[in-house]
Order: C-alpha cells, then structure tokens, then sequence
C-alpha cells in the first residue's frame, strides 16, 4: 500500500503560500503523472494554485487502483474497506501543502475509478471540500449523506462511454440533489470514456467559480 510519499507528483508552482489546491485522482491501472500534463495546462487559469497528482494506494500487474475490481467492484463493504487508505492518502497530501484547516480551498477532481472514490468521499459525508470533479465516473450504491453538501459537485460523462454508461452520472446527479447538493451535470455528445477538451475547460471553469 502506498503512503504519503505519493505526494511526490505534487506540482510546485513556487509560491510561499497557494489559495487553492487541486487534487487529481486518476483511473484503475495508471497513475498520478498521467494526469500531470492536465494539471500543467490549467496552471496559468488558476496561477494561485498548487496540484498535486498522487498515485492510488494499491497496485496491480499494471499502475494503480483505488480498490480492487475482482469480483464485484462497488460492493459497499469494498468500498468501505478502502476509505482508510484514501483518507490517509489525502490527508497526507493536506498536511504536506498546509491545507489541514482549509478544506473549503481543496478541490477533488476524479476520473473514472478516482471520480467513484472521490464521489464516495462526499456522499458518505466523510469530506466537505470546495469542489469536486468527477469525469466519467460513478456514484457508489449507499446512502447519501447531506454532512457534505455544502461542496459543489459537476458531473462530466460522454454519451458514447462503454466503460460507465453516462446514465450512472445521470443518476448521481438525481440522487445528490435529493440530498441537497448543487450539482452540474455535462453529457457530451460523440464522447467515450475519456476526459475531452471541452470537458477539461468545463471543469476549469467551475473550479474558477467554485473556488474562487
């Protein structure tokens, strides 16, 4: 299992104190420097802060992951199991960029198997955060708690996606606002499972909003 040290892919921006930090959390089987030339492009949009792209704390045959997909991958009782090591993960990371007391400046931004882990971050109230990200991801199968709606949430999903059908973030959407979260949800027309040009100025835009 990995530990704070993950927290090496942190980008320095050279500044004695950032406003914000933006944490990216990445697929199943990659790992946190796949997503630093995302975090490099919005450097100049958000100059106040700092992003840190760590790797999951597991690892497969190839990369990273966040839980394991053996068997069935959103049983509540896997999740569960992993929420120890995702919170000590970001902990971690708060600790080391001085944002321990400053959640409501931390922004989570997930794809795919780190949009569900950072999803479930949320609703199960165990993190209120700034905002949060989530491209192509998913809503695990629990309760949703309203401890953490004060944190913005936008839903980006492409409508061609095989992976996760852009209907799973449909239905977050739905079940988010019934907890009284404020929740933006983006379906791209033409788009798989990935994260799209427009989908990445999307985010950016509401991290802008969101965070300012």
């Amino acid at each position: 299992m990995g530990s704070a040290k993950n927290c090496n892919e942190i980008l320095k921006r050279g500044l004695m104190s950032a406003k914000i930090l933006v944490i990216f959390l990445h697929g199943i089987g990659a790992s946190g420097s796949q997503l630093l030339p995302l975090a490099s492009s919005w450097r100049s949009t958000l100059p106040d802060a700092r992003f840190a792209t760590p790797n999951a704390p597991y690892l497969r045959s190839q990369g990273h992951q966040w839980f394991s997909v053996e068997g069935n991958p959103l049983s509540p009782d896997r999740i569960r199991t992993v929420r120890g090591a995702f919170d000590a993960l970001i902990n971690g990371i708060l600790k080391t960029e001085g944002f321990q007391e400053a959640h409501h400046r931390v922004a989570f931004v997930g794809v795919s198997q780190g949009a569900i882990i950072a999803l479930d971050g949320i609703a199960s109230g165990r993190w209120q955060i700034g905002a949060l990200v989530s491209f192509a991801g998913l809503l695990p199968p629990q309760p949703v708690s309203s401890d953490s709606k004060s944190t913005p949430i936008l839903l980006v999903h492409g409508q061609n996606d095989r992976s996760i059908p852009a209907a799973t973030s449909t239905s977050a959407a739905m079940q988010l606002r019934i907890a009284g979260f404020k929740v933006e949800l983006d379906i791209e027309p033409g788009v798989g499972h990935t994260i799209s040009q427009t989908g990445a100025r999307r985010a950016l835009a509401f991290l802008q909003k969101s965070l300012a």
